[in-house]
């Protein structure tokens, strides 16, 4: 466990550290595109916050090669060999996005090759533990056409919940938390060495995240782009990929007394993972939703738009913080309860506590319908917007001032006239109060 944690720590610290000169780089690489209809931040932000993610991989794999126990991972496995090369080619296909805004098939066809890299290399799933019926073994096409289509899907529901400040790189930290304690536990409880390489996988990718978060947070520095969305997905399916398929549930009916025993013991994961995966219910509940919406719009099914979870939330009434932290509240509670059930299925507990959970999660989601009355006594312990009294006095008064304050607008003369618009790009306006177009990237300041 220590070396895993020194492994997060490194990949985290390596990744925090490259994002500022990565962000001047982007800048000045004008990776730096226009506001468009669909976005919600108010400033143009750098993208190719990918690249100090993709160092960080190969910072944390570089150290896990070098240490004692890891090591093994590297000698017995050619997974972390499949990962880097299959994180290389989408990493390289995510920057000239960021940068030039390549066609959406290229990129899926990019996808489909770097899974494909990783399959060469044997980073495939072998075999599905089915309930009821055991483990069932695959042919090598079927094998490889599941593990593309696993890789992705995942990439694109990660890629497709990107659209707040934080909201993608927290959300996959939550669900490589979840998948590591889960694969950590076949490994160190049941001695099984084939999950020590999705141990590996998952504890990067929390370093990835974690390193990159303080700088994505709202309001956000920089954004990681499609370089980072895709890279971050890929490493997700990877390691679902690896526990999933080249874990033989026979190893642990050893411990549960039949094959068709230890699978049932441990399908509350392993299937969920394969559509895509639990841990990321929620941005794959979006990735559907948005095909079936433009679908039914007659629209392509990767045309952006603003119907996502997220926007949602925003129409709601959230703020952009709380829209993020309900967001990570749910994918909290499917990959942990999905975990808890995994580990102990019968537990009445489990169920009550998820149930429990779910209830104060939709009471939070639904709380900006709602503007409870509140007694006179408990004005001032209830935030503003539930202080009906106070807030119908001060849009009295408010109202009262703008219509004076119009009225002496109306006797003075207009002074129109004698006011000169303010040229785009000057030091010192904001971007979007400026009259005229939006400064290019190369004038951008922050």
């Amino acid at each position: 466990m220590r070396e895993y944690l020194l492994t997060l720590c490194i990949t985290a610290a390596v990744t925090y550290l490259l994002t500022g000169p990565v962000r001047k780089f982007a800048i000045v690489a004008g990776a730096m595109p226009e506001i468009r209809a669909r976005d919600v931040h108010r400033e143009p932000t750098p993208r190719l916050g990918g690249i100090a993610m993709f160092f960080g991989l190969c910072a944390g794999l570089l150290v896990a090669d070098h240490m004692t126990n890891l090591n093994e991972v590297f000698a017995k496995s050619n997974e972390p060999r499949a990962l880097l090369s299959g994180a290389a080619l989408i990493w390289l296909i995510g920057v000239l996005d960021d940068k030039f805004e390549i066609d959406a098939l290229i990129k899926l066809g990019g996808q489909m090759i770097a899974a494909g890299v990783m399959v060469m290399q044997g980073l495939t799933i072998l075999w599905l533990p089915v309930p009821g019926v055991g483990n069932v073994a695959l042919t090598q096409w079927q094998g490889t056409l599941l593990t593309v289509a696993l890789v992705v899907i995942t990439i694109n529901a990660v890629n497709f919940v990107d659209g707040l400040d934080g909201l993608a790189s927290g959300m996959v930290c939550i669900a490589a938390a979840a998948f590591f304690l889960y694969a950590y536990r076949i490994w160190y409880s049941y001695g099984i060495e084939a999950a020590a390489p999705a141990t590996l996988f998952s504890a990067i990718l929390m370093g990835m995240c974690l390193g990159f978060l303080p700088h994505n947070m709202h309001p956000a520095r920089i954004f990681m782009g499609d370089s980072g969305s895709m890279l971050i997905g890929l490493v997700l399916a990877a390691g679902a990929i690896s526990v999933t398929g080249q874990v033989d549930p026979d190893a642990l009916a050893l411990f549960t007394g039949s094959e068709k025993a230890a699978v049932h013991q441990t399908v509350p994961v392993y299937i969920p993972l394969l559509l895509p995966l639990t841990i990321i219910a929620v941005p794959a509940a979006d990735l559907v939703l948005a095909i079936v919406r433009r679908t039914w719009r007659g629209q392509s099914p990767f045309a952006a738009d603003r119907g996502h979870l997220h926007h949602r939330l925003l129409e709601i009434g959230h703020s952009h913080s709380r829209a993020v932290l309900i967001m990570y509240f749910w994918s909290a509670l499917i990959g942990f309860g999905a975990l808890a059930y995994s580990v102990n299925s019968a537990s009445m507990w489990i169920v009550l506590g998820v149930v429990f959970l779910s209830a104060i999660g939709l009471i939070l989601l639904l709380l900006p319908r709602f503007t409870p009355r509140v007694p006179a006594w408990a004005q001032h312990f209830v935030p503003p917007r539930y202080r009906r009294r106070r807030r119908a006095a001060e849009e009295l008064e408010l109202s009262a001032e703008s219509a004076e304050s119009g009225e002496a607008a109306a006797q003075e003369p207009s002074e129109s006239e004698e006011r000169t618009p303010v040229a785009a790009g000057t030091t010192g306006v904001n971007g979007a109060t400026a009259i005229g177009p939006r400064s290019r990237i190369g004038k951008a300041t922050r």
